[in-house]
């Protein structure tokens, strides 16, 4: 026994010694310690994070989100309505309550849009007048509500017109293009549209049908997209039944967001207005939604030549291009200047008060809003209610958080865009972030969209999270977009298949329009992260998205509404906690390089443009940025940073994203200004935005000068990553 522990004794001096040369030589050749597992933080202030987000997320609570969500969805609150303001009171004194500081409501009038009335009616060749309403069902109380109005799309114009009908598929510019294939003029006459089928935006579709001369414009739910042919339907399943119809306004954002009367600036009491009939986003064409209850009469007296076997949607009837019925549209609407309510409040940062993470929900919804925005807005005031748990204690983020319920979204993505600009100056300097919640969960399956420079933050957020499957959020996200991939990739052929879904490319990095996030990225050049679980969800935009609808099939239990609190408030606290905020432009590199290749292989640029340039300036900017991410890591990991270093390392980071604005914006649309991302006019994504649609449009000369612009941009970032690289070594030289 004394032999055997003499022998350790032995053993154990050796490996001392032999650590010590280990640590010694590791020293001599750069190593360093491990770095902390939360990108952005020294070992020590990881540990003082750990603790605060376990605190934070342990105060969630499923029964307070119901709670909320009840209130929230209780009658239907439009933007401009009574209940919508007393939305925003009742918000503002939540808030008070749970101890938020700053709150304050701040009022923007802006054009409202209501239905005097509206009707439809076939004349010939036989008569049938449209009901234009929502079912009731017994099951569900709130859909006997009264105040649920009839059919009507925000921001129609007026007008009474008796005219042919013509069924244009989803009207989209290439759907015309058939019609007149098929000799069908449009001109004067009637559009029946679908919503989807490819999917657009109906403003789009609305934008679509003027410019062919129509007279009005009709967009109807087919059951094909978000019917009985999907599953079942309300109150049995999550999808459309057979009188629901989709609300929405038809407003030009993609031209130019907010207030149509107050085009890139903020419509405070007072502001100056243009006449409507000069405002860009303003539409002239008649619009109504419609049933597919209400849309099979017309499509089954249509009359004309069948149309082509993709346009034929989900009813059991042959659809026709039309022309032989006709029908007698009204719309009259009370679209009018009346305020709007944004709701602000702050949690004050404890050392870097000046420097923002902005945190938004939109509140109004077409009707009770189940989904949209309601379970976001439920699931935001749970999350400031821990928050404001933690501030009781004395725990406040180093850097301030300012939350805000957004007003009139659904109208033109109002509320944010008219206070963007107004504090846009004010942002543009002290803005990090901006974390967009338009709606919580309709559903499991989690989808997170970022700038490429804070798709590993959320990534690496996500496994931190317990998701209520029972594995971590990150895993719930890899299997869920693994599955989608698989059942995508059915009807593609091999060469199309996508590449797989890995950590790197998990995140969507190719964010279009349509939510609140817009003023910020395209507009301010502010960083943005979007968030949102997704579902089976056939109700959007109608009465039947409602409280009983999130209870019975979108979230039952409120588990993935909790889990957005968790999710939500931890990437905040994380952004505002950071020693080093945690943005990677190694990877906002590569993402820019996708962009390009994409480009080039979609369009025939030799001869046009040489892109060598650029590729060669985004090598650059990619070494540059993967440089600085190993120095920060290692700086942190060390110790060696102070606080100055760590102040001129953050507002270097921070100028990154307002770089790649161009102040005269995308040629046609000035308001938009981000020179990677913006919007197609249907909302959905587009990276280089006006590269792109120069090159689309064969318009060289304006190819060309955007190509030089986002060359000086790209090569402007990377000078600044490698200033901001040496500045760091050094001063970390000097220290040791």
């Amino acid at each position: 026994m004394i032999h055997d522990r003499q022998k350790v004794q032995a053993l154990a001096g050796s490996s001392i010694a032999l650590l010590a040369w280990f640590v010694v030589t590791m020293a001599a050749v750069g190593q360093t310690r491990p770095p902390a597992t939360i990108t952005g933080f020294t070992r020590t202030s990881e540990q003082k994070q750990t603790a605060i987000e376990q605190k934070f997320k342990a105060r969630i609570s499923r029964a307070q989100e119901r709670i909320f969500h009840r209130y929230l969805t209780a009658e239907p609150h439009p933007a401009g309505s009574e209940r919508n303001n007393e939305l925003a009171r009742y918000i503002a004194e939540t808030w008070r309550q749970q101890g938020l500081e700053d709150v304050v409501i701040r009022e923007y009038d802006v054009l409202n849009s209501f239905p005097r009335e509206t009707s439809l009616e076939m004349v010939s060749p036989v008569t049938y007048k449209a009901e234009l309403r929502e079912a009731p069902y017994a099951d569900d109380s709130d859909t006997r509500n009264p105040r649920v109005k009839s059919a009507y799309l925000g921001l129609s114009a007026s007008g009474e017109v008796t005219a042919p009908i013509v069924y244009a598929r989803s009207g989209n510019p290439e759907d015309y293009e058939v019609l007149r294939k098929n000799g069908m003029d449009v001109r004067g006459k009637i559009v029946l549209v679908r919503y989807s089928n490819p999917y657009s935006y109906r403003g789009f579709k609305a934008l679509t049908a003027e410019r062919e001369g129509a007279a009005a414009m009709i967009v109807y739910s087919d059951p094909a997209e978000d019917g009985y042919k999907r599953g079942k339907v309300f109150p049995d399943g999550p999808w459309g039944p057979e009188t629901h119809f989709q609300r929405g306004a038809i407003t030009y954002d993609f031209i130019v967001p907010g207030d149509p009367l107050t085009p890139g600036w903020a419509s405070v009491p007072g502001a100056k207005r243009v006449a409507p009939e000069e405002a860009r986003s303003l539409p002239k064409i008649i619009a109504l939604p419609l049933s597919w209850h209400d849309a099979k009469p017309l499509l089954e007296h249509m009359g004309g030549p069948p149309a082509p076997k993709d346009w034929q949607g989900g009813l059991p009837i042959m659809y026709r291009l039309g022309g032989e019925a006709r029908v007698h549209l009204k719309v009259d609407m009370d679209n009018r200047v009346a305020p709007n309510y944004v709701v602000e409040a702050r949690i004050r940062g404890s050392e870097l008060p000046e420097q923002w993470v902005v945190l938004g929900n939109h509140r109004d919804a077409w009707e009770f809003g189940g989904v949209d925005p309601s379970s976001g807005t439920a699931s935001m005031l749970e999350m400031t209610r821990s928050l404001g748990a933690l501030l009781k204690q004395g725990v406040r983020p180093r850097r301030t958080l300012v939350i805000c319920s957004w007003d009139g979204e659904e109208v033109g993505l109002t509320g944010s865009t008219e206070w963007g600009e107004q504090f846009a100056d004010e942002l543009k300097q002290k803005a990090i972030a901006y974390i967009n919640v338009d709606s919580s969960a309709s559903g499991p399956d989690f989808d997170g969209s970022a700038v490429a420079s804070l798709a590993p933050l959320l990534v690496e957020t996500t496994k931190s999270l317990r998701d209520p499957s029972g594995v971590s959020l990150y895993a719930a996200w890899l299997r869920s977009r693994r599955t989608k991939q698989r059942r995508e990739s059915g009807s593609e052929s091999e060469k199309d298949e996508k590449k797989p879904i890995t950590a790197a490319n998990l995140a969507d990095v190719r964010i279009g329009s349509g939510s609140d996030h817009t003023v910020f990225l395209n507009f301010l050049g502010v960083p943005v992260i979007g968030l949102q679980f997704d579902g089976p969800y056939g109700v959007y935009h109608s009465m039947y998205d409602d409280h009983f609808w999130i209870e019975h099939f979108g979230d039952p239990g409120f588990r993935y509404h909790a889990l957005m609190s968790q999710l939500w408030g931890t990437l905040a606290l994380r952004l505002a906690n950071a020693d080093a905020l945690p943005f990677d432009f190694g990877a906002y590199a590569r993402a820019l390089r996708e962009f390009v290749d994409d480009l080039q292989k979609k369009n025939q640029l030799q001869g046009h443009l040489e892109m060598a340039p650029l590729m060669l300036a985004i090598a650059n900017f990619e070494r540059q940025g993967t440089e600085l991410n190993a120095v920060v890591r290692r700086t942190l990991a060390n110790g060696n940073a102070d606080a100055r270093m760590l102040e001129s390392l953050n507002q270097a980071q921070t100028q990154v994203e307002g770089n790649w604005l161009n102040s005269d914006g995308i040629p046609g649309r000035p308001w938009f200004k981000h020179l990677l991302y913006g919007a197609r006019y249907t909302y959905a994504h587009l990276e280089l935005p006006g590269l792109t649609e120069a090159v689309e449009g064969k318009n060289w000369p304006v190819a060309q000068q955007q190509l030089e612009l986002l060359l000086r941009a790209v090569s402007r970032n990377a000078e600044l990553l490698e200033r901001t690289r040496g500045l760091l070594g050094g001063e970390a030289n000097r220290r040791r």
